[in-house]
């Protein structure tokens, strides 16, 4: 099999957590021809979509320990085209590079990528959240998506909690993420001036309902094809909101809780039908606050926690659905060549 890993750059990599790594080592370590690229290495020729690919070259022994693998890994350098690749795997950091997936659109139905690019248009940002329905929308805290500055300071004047959480809508990593007091409302009106900007500037931000125990941190689920695979707490540092593992937080082992399950069976249906098959899902006391579709990471974090490899797991989904779309296509074939083998009588 041919996969290419569409990636930030390979010098930012971190070895020891790095959950891309993981998966490149789990598919070169099966013997399948690994390249990896980034968005900014996209090209387009003669209606071609190509890449400038850094393609793993194989080594006579492959190391098990993932950062001496990373350290040695060699690579060649080559245009590719990426209709050729049996598999594009989806781990560019967000914001998501809208014209990188006007570039793959062109591959789309050629080979698998995970995750679908419409998908990844619907839910790149925390809007995805807030627009959910039925009995998933029962695991979303109360939001508020706007750049309305004189709607949201009613919004907190007219909250019956005492404190709520405010953040842009287009961050990640815990990055902009604060708690308002309602007690503070006084000075609320100049921090939306400067998260939303000016009438030329503005930008969306979310109000969203505190829920409690956040102040505990929050658990990372780590979801394939809708199922929940592995799942670990994050622990904020003392004196701090967010529980991201970048803004300083700390990870523990968690076993997920039968009310836990039952939000993964909820919102799983969804994740599957939008194309998102792995996915991140960010959890505080049951209720869902955000979904990481670009490149959910905690796969070393977890594997570490819990002595298991959950890299595997993922690896052997996207061989089953290569496989899966191999088989459509040889049976067309064989049915094409019955056809032809009827014309020639």
């Amino acid at each position: 099999m041919k996969i290419c890993f569409l990636m930030y750059p390979w010098e930012r990599v971190s070895p020891d957590t790095d959950s891309t790594l993981r998966l490149i080592h789990e598919a070169a370590a099966r013997g399948h021809t690994v390249a990896v690229t980034t968005p900014n290495n996209l090209t387009i020729r003669g209606g071609v979509a190509s890449a400038f690919c850094n393609v793993l070259t194989k080594a006579a022994k492959m190391s098990d320990n993932v950062p001496a693998f990373y350290r040695h890994a060699a690579f060649k350098r080559s245009k590719l085209p990426l209709g050729g690749f049996d598999s594009i795997i989806m781990r560019a950091n967000p914001p998501v590079d809208n014209i990188a997936l006007n570039f793959l659109d062109s591959v789309r139905l050629d080979t698998f990528i995970m995750n679908d690019l419409d998908g990844l248009r619907v839910a790149n940002n925390k809007l995805y959240t807030a627009c959910f329905s039925g009995p998933a929308a029962d695991y979303i805290p109360v939001t508020h998506v706007s750049k309305n500055k004189e709607y949201l300071a009613k919004v907190l004047e007219e909250t019956e909690s005492d404190k709520m959480i405010l953040k842009p809508l287009n961050a990640y990593g815990g990055q902009g993420v604060i708690l308002i007091e309602k007690t503070a409302r006084q000075s609320f009106r100049s921090l939306l001036d400067f998260y939303i900007g000016d009438e030329n500037t503005s930008n969306y931000v979310i109000l969203q309902e505190y829920v409690e125990g956040a102040e505990d941190g929050d658990v990372r689920i780590l979801m394939l094809n809708g199922e929940p695979i592995g799942a670990m707490r994050r622990v904020p540092s003392k004196g701090d909101v967010r529980s991201n593992v970048h803004a300083g937080g700390s990870a523990v082992r968690h076993a997920l809780s039968r009310e836990e399950k039952e939000l993964c069976r909820h919102i799983g249906p969804k994740l599957v039908r939008d194309g998102l098959y792995f996915a991140g899902l960010d959890v505080i006391n049951n209720k869902l606050i955000e979904v990481n579709v670009l490149s959910p990471g905690g796969i070393a974090r977890i594997n570490r926690l819990n002595r298991v490899k959950l890299q595997k797991k993922v690896i052997d989904f996207v061989e089953n659905v290569v496989h899966a779309k191999e088989l459509v296509i040889q049976r067309k074939n064989q049915f094409r060549k019955v056809i032809e083998d009827a014309d020639a009588v």
